[in-house]
């Protein structure tokens, strides 16, 4: 019970940061027809609710593809496509509009339910749907009709910020009506990539059946730039496939993040509380597209004096670290290199360099806990051999006491005092005894 209670406190105080970060923001999530089928649905929405309470303004927008399909299937209607993109028919076009009208009703119906012994007891959560979303027909393409299919023409962002700011969560499908009256099916990543976009929203949420975006090693990729979500789109075009859920997703997400939403996410459906993982954890566990990595290595300035701090204390106690003071580390504070995710310090190093000699120093190489089983060591030290060669070096060198088989490793050779610089020399702790490695640049 105790770890239980522990790891409990240690989320809480985890996630934190990120409510408070993510407070009087704006999120778009997407539910594909595919999530609005699955068993997890209702703890799906139950984290919606959660998320609403927690003061972020919600926009849901609901897909139906799967369910489409199978209302065509039951009225023995083939459907067809062009490019990847439904033809809607009038009749098709009936169905659609009665599906999407069913699927609206039940989530509505699900998120204002507020139960005891439910996670949305006492939630009372408004939920308002309307004619936001203004079409228009998508036309002709290659001599194909696409009939009653149809694009964006604009969207009333002004009534649905108006709907947010009243502390209701604004739900739209993927049918939309024209100046003239008239209804068109609407792909729903189109329709929540151009809210997110007009809103101007923090985040762009869907959902797949898989953790996110898979490698050829079926390992997550956590982070992807719109390049690369566009080059996995294309790939999977040029198969001749009907694109999967995230690929479309992947495509919208690519077009939302060129037009100023700062992240989308893509998690799992399947992953009980996957949302929440990834909203309120440092590392998340699906992919993320944005236009800078989650994770930057660049040059410390004196902001980052109170990071440096508490990632190496740990060790200064240890004995591991030679002690900083703040005051040292001020003056220093240009020679620092650190690793930042999400504007946390997880690993630090430094360069002192001794031009006479062509060598630098090498020190104050700090891991974040979390993230000593990964390749943060590798950043930081082909960071700082990029830098001491830019600044004429050919040698770098450490003093250590602990991490000798990992320099080794690392290509370093063992060295003697008297290969180091006189003014290191000088300096040199002959009680703490740290073995002395080097490492030639050229």
């Amino acid at each position: 019970m105790k770890e239980r209670t522990t790891e409990l406190v240690d989320g809480l105080r985890h996630s934190v940061p990120y409510i408070n970060a993510h407070q009087g923001k704006t999120f778009v999530i997407l539910l594909t027809g595919a999530v609005l089928k699955s068993h997890n649905y209702a703890s799906i929405i139950s984290d919606i609710g959660l998320l609403h309470s927690l003061g972020i303004k919600l926009v849901i927008v609901n897909g139906a593809r799967n369910q489409i399909d199978e209302s065509l299937k039951s009225h023995n209607i083939q459907p067809r496509y062009h490019k990847n993109t439904r033809i809607t028919d009038a009749a098709t076009l009936d169905i659609v509009k009665q599906v999407t009208g069913l699927l609206q009703l039940n989530i509505t119906a699900s998120l204002s339910m507020s139960l005891n012994n439910t996670p949305l007891q006492g939630a009372h959560i408004n939920v308002v749907s309307g004619n936001f979303v203004i079409a228009q027909p998508l036309g002709v393409d290659d001599g194909v009709d696409y009939c009653h299919t149809g694009k964006i023409r604009r969207i009333n962002n002004e009534a649905i910020d108006e709907q947010l700011n009243r502390g209701s969560i604004v739900l739209l499908g993927p049918v939309g009506v024209s100046v003239t009256g008239e209804s068109f099916n609407l792909s729903s990543e189109d329709v929540a990539a151009e809210v997110a976009i007009r809103l101007k929203a923090e985040k762009l949420v869907s959902f797949c059946a898989e953790q996110g975006v898979l490698d050829e090693n079926n390992h997550v990729i956590t982070d992807l730039f719109p390049i690369d979500a566009d080059n996995y789109v294309n790939n999977k075009e040029q198969s001749g496939k009907h694109l999967s859920s995230e690929a479309r997703f992947l495509r919208a997400a690519s077009k939302a993040c060129r037009n100023g939403v700062r992240r989308s996410h893509l998690v799992s459906y399947l992953v009980d509380g996957s949302i929440l993982q990834e909203l309120f954890s440092r590392d998340g566990i699906g992919t993320q597209v944005s236009m800078e990595h989650s994770e930057q290595v660049r040059t410390a300035t004196i902001n980052d004096i109170g990071g440096i701090l508490e990632l190496i204390r740990p060790l200064e106690e240890q004995g591991i670290l030679v002690k900083r003071s703040r005051e040292q580390l001020e003056i220093e504070i240009d020679k620092f290199t650190i690793i930042e995710r999400d504007n946390m310090t997880i690993g630090c190093a430094a360069l002192y360099p001794y031009p006479e000699e062509k060598m630098g120093e090498m020190a104050c190489v700090a891991i974040h806990p979390q993230y000593r089983n990964s390749s943060r060591g590798d950043l930081l030290l082909e960071k700082i051999a990029e830098t001491a060669h830019n600044l004429g070096l050919e040698k770098i060198f450490v003093l250590t006491t602990r991490s000798i088989h990992w320099f080794r490793e690392k290509g370093f050779n063992p060295a003697e005092v008297d290969d180091l610089p006189i003014k290191k020399k000088q300096l040199y702790n002959y009680q703490r005894n740290s073995k002395i490695l080097m490492f030639d640049l050229v």
